[in-house]
């Protein structure tokens, strides 16, 4: 079985944010071909065409992570019933400059978790219609989202609902499926 490695975004900049609980139970739920590892967003400054003839060292950094990755997921909470800041921020960082889109043809996924009893579903409707232009292709077929309850997950990634955990192991057994199907039609450019 081959092995993939997925980078993943969390799109709040808070460091107790409820949606990288979520990512660290993803991490844990995720099947053995897949290995996780985190792409921060955190220190990116606002993205400026001014800074396409030479990217800072962050934004370059930002780049290679997302080239030695196979796939993306993002875990995204919604503010404002919109894509948070900072995470349309690293986005417009990925695809600059021009001719240059980190995202073309590298298989994706969206997940988010929130209070709320929709989850996150406008801000993953809106994230879907970005990554769409980006060329990502884009897992559809298993939507999620995720109604978060304190205790849900545990500070150690645990989920401790277990109709819960049986979802999101399904929905990483999805994406790895759906990563393989890409990669297979599409194979990653060396």
């Amino acid at each position: 079985m081959s092995q993939y490695k997925v980078g993943y975004f969390v799109g709040s900049l808070s460091s107790t944010s409820i949606n990288r609980l979520l990512a660290k139970a993803l991490v844990g739920l995720a099947p053995e071909s897949l290995e996780l590892v985190e792409i921060p967003i955190r220190d990116l400054p606002l993205y400026s065409q001014d800074y396409d003839d030479d990217f800072p060292p962050v934004a370059r950094a930002f780049k290679e992570a997302i080239a030695e990755v196979d796939a993306i997921l993002f875990v995204t909470p919604e503010y404002n019933r919109s894509i948070p800041g900072g995470l349309k921020n690293a986005i417009d960082w990925a695809t600059r400059p021009w001719g240059r889109n980190s995202f073309t043809r590298k298989p994706s996924a969206i997940i988010g978790t929130s209070p709320g009893a929709i989850g996150t579903a406008l801000a993953q409707a809106q994230l879907r219609n970005v990554m769409c232009f980006c060329n990502s292709p884009l897992l559809n077929t298993v939507e999620a989202y995720i109604q978060f309850q304190p205790g849900l997950i545990t500070e150690t990634g645990e989920v401790t609902d277990e109709k819960t955990r049986q979802f999101l192991r399904n929905y990483m057994n999805e994406f790895h499926t759906f990563i393989v199907r890409v990669l297979t039609v599409l194979p990653r450019e060396k």
